[in-house]
Parts: C-alpha cells; structure tokens; sequence
C-alpha cells in the first residue's frame, strides 16, 4: 500500500456539531429511512422473489436495492457502537436473511434482473442496469458489517457474487464495464478485506477499460459515462458529477494499493482542475439539471446549481483518498468545505428531509421542486422516486469519525477538528472544539507515546491567519503546524484558529456570480433568507467593509446552536423595469440599479441551515452593485 498516512477507525466523535449529527442520524435519520424503505418496496421487492410467481417489481428503477445496501453500511456503524435501537437490529437482520435466501446459485443478486417477468436479462444492458453498481454497495455494507459488527454473513454473499463478477469480466473475459463507476472502490475494499488479490485486480480493469468503446451507450453520450477517452487522458472531471468522483475515487484506491503513478497524475491533474473552475463556493459539484453533469469550466449558476447530495459524498471520498495518499492538507480543505455545506445541506434540522439537489439560489417566485419531479414540498423532501441521496447520507454519517484524523509511525494527523477521542496504538488524544462555530481547539495527550520525540500534525485551513498555538503565533507549512516534541500523559496545546466574517468575490470567468459577494465564517458559507431582510433579498447589496463589520447576532430559536451573523445591507431595486435597459454614456455608467439607497439589518445563517423554517427565497452571493 503506497499511502503516506492511515486512516484511523479508532477515532470517537464525543460531541459538538458532528456529535449532534451522528446523534441524530441515530435518533431520526435512520429509523425514518427503514420506514421509507418498506414504504416503497424495497424490501418487497427481495421477499417477493421467494414464491412462484412474484408480484411485480416495485420502484422505476433497477438499482433500488442500492438503497437497502447503503442503509445496511450505516446500521453496521451504529451497530456496532451498541448504540442502536433494537428496530435497527431487527431490520438489519430481517434483510441480511433475505438477501441469503433470494441470491442465485451463481452468486448474482439483483431484485429486479431476477424476477422472471423482467423486461431485460441479467448482464444485458451495462449501461443502465446498474448491477455492478449494486454489488459495489454491498460490498461496502459487507465489508462494513465484518469490521464493525464482526458479522460475517453479508461478506459471503458479496464475495459470491464479486467472484461472479471476476469470471464474467476478469482478464481475458467479457472487456466491458458498468455504466455506472462504484464497483472500483468497493472491489479494492473487498481486497483489502479478503486478501484475495483478484478484487484489486478487476476494479484496475474496470477502471483502464472505459474510453475505449466496450461500453454500449444510450439517451446520453460516452461524456456522461466518462467512457470517451481513457481515464488517464480525460482533460478534465466530465459527464455525470457522481458518477465521475466515485471513478476518480476508486482510480484512487487501485493507486493507494499497486503504486500506478500514471493513474496518480491523471488524478491530480483532475483534482485540481476540478477545484480551480468547477467546485462551487459550498464545494458542491454538478451544474446541470438534465443529465445531473457537471457542466462547462466556470458554468457554476446559483439558481440551477444541481450539486447532488450524493455528489458532494463522492467528493470526499475522492479527497479522502487522495490525503492518504500524499498527506496534502488542500484536499482536506476541499473536503471540509463539502463537508459542512454542500452534504450537510441535504439533510433538514430535524433529520427526516432531503434535499436532493442544493441551489445557491431561490427566486421570490421559485414553484420547482428537486429535480425531475414536480409535486411534493417546495423545500426538503421525507423520500424520492429515486432515493440515492437519503441512504448515502445514513451511511456517511455514521461513519464520519473515519475521517477525523490518520496516522504515520511518527506522527498523528488531525485533519477534521471535532470533540473526540484518538486513540492509537501509539497515543491517544482527547480532543476538545466547538468547531465550526469555534475556532479554539484543545488536545490533551491521554496516553503519551513510547516513541519520543512524536509529532502531531495540526491541519490549518486555507482560510485561517493570524494563528496562534498556545497564545504564540505559529506558522503553517503546506496547511500542517507540526508539533514536535517529548510528550507525557497530561500535556495540552491549544490552537486557535481566528474566525472573522470574510467576503469572497468569484473568477472573472464565472458569469453566474460575477458583481456579487459571497460571505464565509471559518468554513461555514453564509446565506441570506427572505424572512431575515425586511427588504426584497434580490435588492440586498453587500461591500467588503460591511461584511467586515459583520458580528454574531442573537440565536435564532429554529436553528438552535447555530452561529448567525448580523450586518448592514445597502438596498437598491432595480432602476427601470426593462429587462435590458439601454447604458447610459459615462465612464462609471449604470442603468441597473437606483442611486439612492436606503439602508437595513440583514441576518445571515449558515447555508446548510437554510429552508428549516419556510419557504422563501435565498441567496448565498448577494449583489455587490
């Protein structure tokens, strides 16, 4: 394995912010999301297959017992914290005995292929049928279920059913893949977890195979499926956004275990072009509602941003995977920035609404619901005829603590600040932050290292000046303060990470948002709702020195805990009612807004938090003119 650091899964987030998440994913998310599952026919749709002649498949699409696999990867966390209520246990059993039962002889397993009545065969269209996706996320419930819950039976029916998959589409077989990228990450899992090196050498194969015309499109062309060119000579992330970052994740994992530096730069080369003209301010990816894709470089428009919920989870998988593999503290910035914005949006207060797609923007007027289906509430959803985002929320969640901090030999890496404790087989660590919301953090060692001088390496965003460690300025070197030095059981250092208001303008070339000013906190991107500003939020106008003069404002009873800021807005409507008022002559000419302002309070709350109140319209970037 060529990782330079190693995640840690013995990591336990004790509180603040991502304590409550977890909570609540615990308390509502979950045990909301079994009832939606049955609701719908998921689990029917498995139990059906074990009489004669099956009532029809429930659902339009066949890859719906992904949902029950994602869902399974998030009970085996909770599970196995011993934390869970016993509903969870129940359904965790109630569908792992199915999943046993209806698996054919051959190891295939899929609800809507194996029913008889299907309209097509098993294998017969990659594209679309989405089986190799499926058996990508049972394998990550199973190899979930085996670490965390040393429960061993859903591994069994993966293995059977990726040995399947290795005899259809191994070496010298059927050169084809699927339509849609997941298998790679899973099957390098399924390897690190077995042993058996033909996982890791199938999901290289399924990863060297596209671009070269194996795949059979269809409604969309080879771009979508990053299927054009092969993945070492895409000249940029393309085609459908979740679907490129779980390709670029899994080509992460087949490098972090065979060293292919060719696939490594190709990631890079990705990685940064993706960052540099396609991530928008929240870090969500994909601007494009008709085939949820990324778009053009610098195509970022706020009101029709897609930014899938599930896009911003394969975003941090591709980050994760791409610190282990260098150390680089960028990508964990990347990976914060969704973290906090573009996943923690997709899920309301309350734990029991999904967003599917995450604006920047909603108009006065705004009557489209998420995506392609028109009825339902105007803001979060309880569930959706294609349900990927609600269960990929479940699991991550319950595994955010994976991704809390990593480890060398000689040092520990702190790469999210959360209350929790680190423990190693070299050191423990308790953690104490009210991060986001705080910029201080305090680490006592709670087991000191044999090993002596040890090194704890502190991530220092991108965003963060004027740091200080124990009330001495400090300096970052490639986004790590290292802390170096002969530790004993009882010691402390304290960070403090300075958190001021910031404005934030965007690339020329981003038309979208061009003469408007996004605010941020620490790593929390700022939105301004209709019910905060007296006046029309499209007339709102914010400057730099107002922003900088932003402080905290009163706590807003719906969104307790929550950091809300308080400033000053400019309000100018527009100065004629055409929509292409002819310029005047000058050279500081305008004709698009009034001369005369007025001025009001405006509170901004988190963007993650926006649409848990009423519906009305938002904004994250607010005229500066």
């Amino acid at each position: 394995m060529t990782s330079l650091v190693i995640p840690l899964s013995t990591v336990r987030i004790t509180g603040g912010l991502l304590g409550d998440w977890q909570d609540r994913n615990r308390r509502s998310t979950v045990p909301h999301t079994i009832g939606q599952l049955r609701a719908a026919g998921n689990v029917d749709n498995l139990s059906r297959l074990l009489v004669d002649d099956p009532p029809a498949y429930r659902g339009r699409y066949p890859f719906l017992d992904t949902d029950l696999y994602k869902t399974l990867e998030g009970l085996a966390y909770e599970i196995g914290t011993g934390e869970a209520d016993d509903g969870v246990g129940e359904f965790f059993e109630e569908v792992v005995g199915l999943l046993e039962r209806v698996q054919a002889a051959d190891g295939y397993l899929n609800s809507f292929f194996q029913d008889p009545a299907a309209a097509k065969k098993p294998w017969e269209d990659l594209a679309w049928g989405h089986e190799l996706y499926n058996l990508g996320h049972l394998i990550q419930a199973a190899v979930a279920a085996n670490r965390r819950m040393g429960d061993g039976r859903l591994l069994e029916v993966a293995v059977r059913f990726a040995d399947l998959a290795v005899r259809r589409f191994g070496e010298g077989r059927e050169e084809s893949t699927c339509g849609h990228p997941e298998v790679e990450m899973a099957l390098v899992e399924l390897y690190r977890e077995t042993g058996n090196r033909d996982y890791l050498t199938q999901a290289g194969l399924f990863v060297d195979r596209r671009g070269h015309g194996h795949l059979k499109h269809s409604i969309f062309p080879p771009e979508y499926f990053q299927d054009h060119l092969p993945f070492r000579e895409l000249t940029s992330v393309t085609g459908h956004a979740v679907r490129m970052a779980y390709l670029a994740a899994g080509a992460a994992d087949v490098y972090l275990e065979t060293g292919d530096e060719t696939l490594f730069d190709a990631l890079d080369r990705l990685w940064d072009d993706m960052v540099a003209t396609n991530l928008y301010f929240t870090g969500g990816l994909g601007s494009r509602h008709s085939d949820e894709a990324i778009g053009d470089r610098y195509e970022l428009p706020s009101e029709r941003a897609y930014s899938e919920t599930c896009a911003a989870i394969a975003t941090m998988q591709w980050a994760w995977r791409m610190f282990t593999a260098t150390g680089g503290a960028k990508y964990l910035d990347v990976f914060e920035r969704v973290l906090f914005n573009a996943y923690a949006v997709g899920l309301s207060a309350d734990g029991t609404g999904f967003f599917y797609d995450n604006p920047l923007q909603r108009r006065p007027d705004h009557e489209q619901r998420s995506g392609a289906e028109c009825g339902g509430e105007p803001l979060r959803r309880p569930w959706f005829t294609c349900p990927c985002c609600p269960p990929n929320i479940v699991r991550w969640m319950a595994q955010l603590h994976d991704h809390v901090a990593a480890e060398r030999p000689d040092a520990l890496y702190i790469a999210l600040y959360a209350e929790s404790r680190i423990e190693t087989a070299a050191v423990a660590v308790n953690v104490e932050t009210a991060y986001p919301w705080d910029g201080d953090v305090r680490l006592t060692i709670e087991r000191a290292p044999d090993r002596q001088p040890y090194a704890i390496k502190l991530r220092i965003p991108a965003w963060a000046r004027d740091i200080t460690l124990d009330g001495e300025p400090v300096t970052a070197e490639d986004g790590w303060l290292t802390v170096e030095r002969n530790w004993s059981e009882g010691d402390s250092v304290r960070l403090h990470l300075p958190m001021p208001v910031r404005g934030h303008a965007s690339h020329p070339h981003l038309d979208a948002t061009r003469g408007a000013i996004g605010v941020a906190r620490g790593p929390l991107v700022y939105c301004v709702e209709q019910q905060d500003s007296s006046a029309p939020v499209d007339d709102l106008v914010l400057t730099a020195d107002r922003i900088a003069a932003a402080d905290i404002a009163p706590p807003i009873d719906e969104l307790p805990g929550a950091v809300v800021l308080r400033l000053t807005a400019d309000v100018r409507p527009a100065q004629s009612p055409e929509l292409y008022p002819e310029l005047t002559t000058g050279p500081t000419a305008t004709a698009t807004a009034t001369e005369e302002t007025a001025t009001v309070p405006v509170a901004l709350v988190p963007y993650f938090l926006w649409g848990n109140r009423r519906p009305g319209a938002m904004r994250v970037w607010v005229r500066a003119q």
